[in-house]
């Protein structure tokens, strides 16, 4: 009986072995836009770990966050600079990741500007929100992904191969409950920015549009949506928070490093053109 059941044993931890292979991107080159912000950091460690050489791209001299100086110099991860929204400057990166990496097997899209409260220094009334401030966003959010994907998607293609995550939102399918901010000192009183949730509406349909156009060339494209990531916000925000969410709390960066991984490597090799929504239920209400 006991040899019995070793040798049923036996090819399962071989298949656990093969799975677990699927996950790894040993060899390939991955970009990552906005390298260096609040999320930058996590998508480059969990590719880093699973053996890819990480592009963490960024504006020229922004610093390096103490949360990725220890993966630098050891030749797995570089920072670039760049200006996603600038197509002769995504060319000239594109090309030194080039140099430096080989061409790239994976696409972070994940620059974005966003507007928490605490990175407020003016609020502001809907009917008085700059309609310039609006368009900035709809710039860097959906035209610096556009522009990106442009240029590495284009090259994927061409080589017959390529993973795509464009970095969206929770509040892609859903409006941001202003109650959460009333409690804030703050007049006129906190308004997530209007444009926010409509770029990341709009890059989750170009994901859709993305995929169905580079499908047929071996492209993958697909996003992931995030829902209320853990970031220092008050404890009046987190408890009104955690109160709508059916899991009770909120997102932990290292939450979001797997459904990353999934759709990054060879793991989703027959998923895209999908929102991967990581929310705790949040939506499901």
């Amino acid at each position: 009986m006991a040899l019995r059941e070793r040798r049923r044993c036996g090819p399962a931890r071989s298949s656990v072995t093969a799975l677990a292979d699927r996950f790894r991107l040993d060899g390939r080159t991955a970009v990552v836009t906005g390298g260096l912000g609040r999320l930058g950091p996590v998508w480059a460690r969990v590719l880093c770990q699973a053996g890819a050489r990480v592009a963490a791209v960024d504006l020229p001299g922004l610093p390096v966050p103490d949360s990725m100086a220890d993966l630098l110099g050891g030749g797995a991860l570089e920072v670039f600079g760049a200006d996603v929204t600038s197509r002769e400057s995504v060319d000239r990166m594109a090309t030194a990741v080039r140099d430096r990496f080989g061409e790239a097997d994976i696409l972070i899209n994940n620059a974005g500007i966003d507007a928490p409260p605490e990175a407020s220094t003016r609020t502001f009334t809907l009917a008085d929100h700059d309609a310039g401030v609006f368009l900035r966003t709809l710039e860097v959010n959906v035209l610096g992904a556009f522009v990106c994907s442009q240029v590495f998607g284009s090259r994927m293609a061409q080589r017959g191969h390529g993973a795509i995550v464009n970095i969206g939102s929770l509040y892609a399918s859903v409006s941001p409950d202003a109650r959460l901010y009333e409690h804030l000192p703050t007049d006129p009183a906190f308004l997530k920015p209007p444009a926010y949730g409509a770029s990341k509406a709009a890059l989750v349909n170009l994901t859709r549009y993305l995929a169905t156009h580079w499908g047929p060339a071996g492209v993958r494209v697909n996003a992931l949506s995030p829902g209320g990531v853990e970031g220092g916000q008050d404890p009046e925000f987190k408890r009104k928070f955690n109160e709508r969410v059916p899991l009770g709390r909120m997102c932990a960066p290292e939450d979001l490093e797997g459904p990353l991984l999934f759709l990054a490597s060879g793991a989703s090799s027959y998923v895209t053109g999908v929102e991967l929504l990581v929310d705790g239920g949040f939506s499901a209400w």
